[in-house]
Order: structure tokens, then sequence, then C-alpha cells
């Protein structure tokens, strides 16, 4: 493994799925996205990182909605509501056509519909209200926990289906993951469902959480997945953004359920 290689990598997935300016010895190469997928759960760890700092620090200012708000706002301020862009555009797609050039027509639509407007607002709301929800150290440990958790999640779907347009802006990260970049992806992204969760949680809660979170995001790629590859053949970029946005939020409604019973 060659050190600068890999830090050349990380920053290539710290550029493309964020706004934070890279040194300019990184460079561009298309071949470095593939390479730099086993990152995208480390980027997800930092935005969810930023996003608890705001949160915790607005709580000394505001109420527990507004800090909730505010940390929401730098986290898409930071990923340019990367994400939540390929949330709008899958349910524009996949709820208002019926053929797989239809879906892939809407998808590549920079306008937005009636469809992916209700979704985004329904999304975002509950996120606010999951995550006002919750006691502060919860709340703040699941965002970390969410944004990596999540995005491991849904750059699996890298090993498993194919990639369905010829050209697109996610076509050089598309390529197949490889056995170990994706068991780099799984370690960078899963053990925070366990941890600093162990921080605010007795252990052996924390751990029953992490192992009730995990079976639901498992059954929910299984999901999708199989979807996926019924209306489209496969997965585009805007699939993942998609799936990310439906694994963190599930795994906010999983915490909140989980005090709550």
């Amino acid at each position: 493994m060659n050190p600068l290689a890999e830090l050349r990598y990380f920053f290539t997935a710290l550029g493309y799925f964020t706004r934070v300016p890279v040194p300019r010895w990184v460079g561009f190469e298309p071949h470095y996205l593939n390479a730099a997928a086993r990152y995208f759960p480390l980027v997800g760890a930092l935005v969810g990182g930023l996003s608890a700092l705001v949160y915790l620090a607005a709580l000394h200012v505001f109420p527990a909605g507004v800090a909730v708000l505010l940390s929401m706002a730098a986290s898409l301020l930071v990923t340019g509501a990367f994400h939540e862009d390929g949330l709008a555009d899958c349910v524009d797609a996949f709820g208002g056509a019926y053929t797989r050039d239809d879906v892939l027509r809407i998808m590549h639509d920079s306008r937005i519909g009636a469809f992916g407007a209700i979704a985004l607002v329904i999304a975002l709301a509950l996120k606010w209200q999951t995550l006002a929800a919750l006691p502060p150290l919860h709340a703040a440990s699941l965002m970390i926990a969410a944004h990596a958790a999540s995005r491991t999640c849904a750059i699996s779907y890298l090993a498993t289906l194919d990639y369905v347009r010829a050209e697109g802006k996610a076509k050089p990260v598309a390529q197949r993951l490889s056995g170990p970049a994706l068991l780099c992806a799984v370690l960078f992204g899963l053990p925070w469902l366990g941890w600093p969760n162990g921080l605010t949680w007795p252990d052996a809660s924390a751990w029953r959480f992490a192992a009730s979170a995990l079976v639901l995001l498992l059954a929910l790629r299984f999901v999708m997945g199989r979807y996926f590859v019924r209306r489209i053949g496969g997965y585009t970029g805007d699939c993942l953004g998609f799936a990310q946005q439906i694994f963190e939020l599930s795994i906010y409604l999983v915490g909140l359920a989980w005090i709550s019973s």
C-alpha cells in the first residue's frame, strides 16, 4: 500500500462528495474516484462530525429544534445537497415513469417535480423532528453514525449491481468494488453504529441498538437493490444518493424508537 496514493484517494473522495477544497498536489484522474470509493464512509463520518459539532455548539444558544436545523444546514452546505438531489431525482423518476427509458430520462432532468419536492420536505422534516426529540449526546452520536453507516450501505451497491448509464457523473466511480475495498469501507463506516453511542448508552444497550440498526439496513439494502434492478436493471448515481438518504433516516428513526421503548 502506497501511503501517498491512499492520501490522494481520500482527498479525491473528500473533494467529490463535499465542497471542501483539497490540495492542488492531489490532482485528478478518473480512476482515482473508483479507488476513492473505500473512503466515502470516512467522508461521511467527517460530515456527521461537523453536523454534531454545529448542533452541540448551537445548543448553548438555541433550543434543540433550531440547533438541529443549523446542523442540517451545515451538512447541506458542506455536501452541496449531493445526496438529497439523488433522493428527489429518484422519487420523481420512479414515481412518475413506467418504462426504464422514461425513468432514466426523468432522473437526468435537472428540474424537480412534485414527487421529488414532497419527498425532500418529508425526509428533511423527519430528520429534524427525530433528532430534535433525542437527548443531545444521543443525537450528536447518531449524526456521526448515520452519515458514516449510510454511505457504507449505499456504496456497497458498487460491489453487487451494475451501473446502467453509458455515461454519467457517477461513471468513474461505478466500477465493481473489490472485496478488500468493500471491507475497508465497512470498517470505516459501520463501527460508528456501536461507538460513540456506547458513551451515552450502557455498552450492552449500545450494541443491541447497533445490531438492530444493522439488520434494518441490510433489509432495506436488499429491498431497494431488488427494486432498482427490477425498474432499471441496476443503479445510477441518483440511486446511490436516494439509498444513502433512506439509510441515514432509518438510523435516526431506530435510535429514537430505541430510547422511546
